[in-house]
């Protein structure tokens, strides 16, 4: 199967659980993996026979700008489900959230959450 990846997809909103992260907000970034058949865009070089990949990055950024959701779970599975319902020839994709400064005391790393939806589930 064939991959469209696309990374580093960044946009600053206002999900969490804490009162503060829906007060201050914070960055998000995500990451995408499209898997879909690319053989006939290989040989054509045409691009509607592949998937033009700019409105799942504008859509990724509206759902991080303007919808209010707890979990970065819900969003990823948002963003999974507007991937597959853009595209019937995206077979799956998955969608990796990450928090780049979650605000845990004394820790100063990442969080992450990763998923993998496809047009059968």
């Amino acid at each position: 199967m064939d991959i469209i990846h696309i990374n580093g997809i960044r946009a600053f909103g206002y999900l969490g659980v804490l009162k503060e992260e829906n007060v201050l907000g914070q960055w998000f970034e995500v990451d995408l993996k499209i898997f879909i058949d690319l053989s006939k865009a290989g040989k054509s070089d045409a691009l509607e026979d592949t998937h033009s990949y700019v409105e799942i990055v504008q859509e990724t950024t509206r759902l991080i700008e303007t919808q209010k959701y707890k979990l970065i779970e819900s969003l990823a599975d948002a963003i999974a489900t507007y991937g597959l319902n853009s595209d019937n020839r995206i077979q799956s994709i998955n969608v990796k959230v990450t928090k780049p400064t979650p605000p845990i005391p004394a820790f100063s790393g990442t969080v992450a959450v990763e998923i993998m939806r496809s047009q059968t589930s």
